[in-house]
């Protein structure tokens, strides 16, 4: 019979603060996936705690984890809820998009789509979308 290979407690409190870093990385890119690895991060972080309380190491990398993943969590829950509501848009302006063979038609695109979305979010919001 083989026994199971405990990793350190340092090993895992570095293991919990590069998966938050990923997750920080991937939010940008694929906000449901950075949601996914956000998760990941921070029970891995939480795992990571009393393994090293347990062994008298320091703990700032399982702490760090733990404050950039539930960051990077709430980032992504928005940004996901987002894309979401706004989904009926977003389609609309990429079949624009691939139709617009020039710059002027990509113009019209974004417009069209500042427009749409003009009529969900609030005017606050909407100055954040400049051309």
């Amino acid at each position: 019979m083989v026994t199971p290979v405990r990793a350190s407690a340092e090993a895992a409190g570095r293991r919990a603060i590069w998966l938050s870093i990923a997750a920080l990385a991937m939010v940008f890119m694929l906000p449901l996936a950075g949601l996914v690895l956000a998760l990941f991060a921070l029970v891995a972080g939480i795992r990571a705690l009393p393994l090293l309380r347990q062994e008298n190491k320091p703990r700032g990398t399982a702490v760090g984890s733990i404050v950039v993943s539930s960051v990077v969590l709430l980032f992504s829950l928005m940004a996901t809820g987002m894309q979401l509501y706004l989904m009926d848009e977003y389609s609309a302006y990429t079949e624009c998009m691939k139709g617009a063979g020039t710059v002027a038609a990509q113009g019209e695109c974004f417009t069209a789509f500042k427009e749409a979305t003009s009529q969900k979010l609030p005017p606050e919001v909407l100055r954040y979308l400049a051309p």
